[in-house]
């Protein structure tokens, strides 16, 4: 009888500690995705995370998965308030790590950047007691860095080279998609059979399709919804300036804007709505739960992505597309390279960083229902039958194997 993925040879739970600095569990999708995944497969997994809204407790247990959080007592801004808020996270986890060593121990050290700090604590550990270290690369930080303050100045060469050193200090890494997992090779020097492609897909017991809320829509007919981060490189304001061309331009009086989520740019955003003349019809709900997220999107008529067009957002893979798709809805986004690969047909594409193509797309996907139907049909389609977790799943246990030869990738599906 052979042993299940997560177990040694003799029968005992590999023990993971994974770490994640910007979002507390199991509010992160992907982390926690990965985290029930594991344990499913029989690994014990510890989590090292910041608290937030809802997810106060310094410690708790959930699903079989063990907890540790700490405060962070600012969500920065410029680099000094990343330099502060990134040195007491690094000081926590490391000493968090230690607390998890002495209460339940660990085999691997997953990392999840941001930031590209972390491979402090996870070398640390694989040079002083032999763990290994996984290192899973959920944002590229340079070009991060280059997108919210626009320029490529000694602190973006910092990030390349902590980035490098991340890359290198890793017995495995895990890749978003095939443009993370280039840099991780070109970039990162990195063996190619130690980079492992696992995508973000959506579970679909979570994305459940329910009936439409009216009331969301404010007394009009359509609804565009929004959900994600509200910051610098997410391009709420040019969200905002198409939002203004619709109703005041074009004269539509018809569309309510639904955008759901927090950041350091929403009361900007807020005020920016007001100055613009369009407050009455943008609704910011800030962080909000699952039922609300829900709500919001099965009541869209057209959902959005106006993620500025730059070298961080060509490559990477964002979830809220996924999110969509997954809820059948047509999607509207700038012409991007990795966007076009999740969404294909299930998204109409405009012009690079322009608000006002960006809103004849939308106006033009409103006034077509039958399209609307066949571009949200397309993409449910493609998340049901080739990009929901359950097919990602796999790639995460392969590269376990990879980390651990011994271990059988025999996949059971999280609940």
């Amino acid at each position: 009888m052979t042993a299940s993925a997560g177990n040694a040879a003799g029968g005992k739970p590999r023990r993971v500690l994974i770490l994640v600095e910007n979002l507390p569990s199991p509010f992160d999708r992907r982390v926690w995705q990965e985290a029930t995944t594991l344990h499913a497969n029989g690994y014990a997994v510890s989590i090292i995370c910041p608290t937030g809204k809802g997810y106060e407790s310094r410690y708790e247990a959930i699903d079989g998965i063990h907890i540790y959080r700490y405060h962070l007592p600012l969500e920065a801004e410029g680099a000094k308030g990343y330099l502060v808020e990134y040195s007491l996270a690094l000081f926590h986890t490391f000493r968090l790590a230690w607390k998890v060593h002495f209460a339940r121990g660990f085999d691997v050290i997953h990392a999840c950047n941001p930031p590209d700090l972390l491979f402090l604590i996870g070398g640390f550990f694989k040079l002083a007691m032999g763990k290994r270290f996984l290192f899973d690369h959920h944002d590229i930080n340079p070009e991060l860095y280059e997108a919210k303050f626009g320029r490529r100045d000694f602190f973006y060469k910092l990030m390349v080279l902590f980035e490098r050193w991340s890359f290198r200090s890793a017995d495995v890494s895990i890749a978003t998609n095939e443009s993370y997992k280039k840099i991780a090779i070109e970039r990162g020097g990195m063996k190619p059979e130690d980079v492992y492609v696992v995508r973000s897909g959506p579970k679909l017991d979570r994305l459940r399709v329910l009936p439409p809320v009216p009331a969301l829509k404010k007394g009009r007919n359509y609804l565009v919804g929004y959900v994600g981060v509200m910051g610098a490189q997410e391009g709420i304001d040019l969200l905002l300036q198409a939002a203004q061309y619709i109703v005041q331009t074009l004269g539509r009086h018809d569309v309510q804007f639904g955008l759901v989520g927090g950041g350091t740019s929403l009361e900007q955003m807020k005020q920016l709505a007001q100055e613009m003349g369009i407050a009455d019809y943008v609704t910011f709900t800030g962080r909000v739960p699952d039922q609300q997220l829900l709500e919001m999107l099965n009541t869209s008529d057209v959902c959005v992505n106006p993620d500025v067009a730059n070298d961080m957002n060509d490559k990477s893979t964002m979830n809220k597309i996924m999110e969509y798709m997954a809820l059948g809805k047509p999607i509207v986004q700038f012409d991007l390279v990795e966007g076009k690969v999740s969404a294909q047909q299930a998204s109409l594409y405009a012009l690079k960083n322009d608000p006002v193509d960006m809103a004849r797309k939308i106006v033009e996907l409103l006034d077509d229902p039958a399209r609307r139907e066949q571009m949200g049909a397309f993409g449910r389609h493609r998340v049901i039958n080739e990009l929901e977790w359950e097919y990602e799943a796999p790639k995460l246990l392969a590269a376990y194997a990879r980390l651990f030869p011994g271990a059988a990738p025999a996949l059971q599906m999280s609940k």
